[in-house]
């Protein structure tokens, strides 16, 4: 029993070791940069114009109690109807400035202006 009782013991004492590990190199795990998000609300686009780079993707959510599609002026993208909660997502791969619209709504109107990556040093 004695025996067991320093087995456990000394498994207990690792398991907090290991955890104590992982917490601290959790912590000192880098910052993950969220997604650029485009809310939908109240007949808008928040923000109605995001500067992003190039290779970025954008999530449109629909926090709005009724449905709305992101389209764009040229065609280069077109989500289907989201209803509330849903979201859509673009990867905006070239640089240029990419104007959309509610094609429910079309007065509901944005922006996504695409800056080419710059290299790093």
């Amino acid at each position: 029993m004695v025996m067991r009782t320093r087995v456990t013991g000394h498994r207990f004492t690792a398991a907090l070791g290991v955890t104590a590990f992982l917490a601290i190199g959790l912590l000192a795990l880098p910052a993950q940069a969220e997604e650029p998000t485009v809310k939908i609300d109240n007949f808008t686009f928040n923000p109605p114009t995001l500067k992003v780079a190039a290779g970025t993707t954008v999530t449109w959510k629909n926090e709005d109690d009724i449905p709305h599609t992101v389209a764009s002026v040229t065609r280069t993208f077109k989500s289907k109807a989201l209803d509330t909660d849903d979201s859509y997502t673009f990867t905006f791969t070239t640089a240029g400035v990419y104007e959309y619209f509610c094609s429910l709504h079309p007065h509901m109107k944005g922006t996504i202006v695409v800056e080419a990556k710059t290299g790093s040093n």
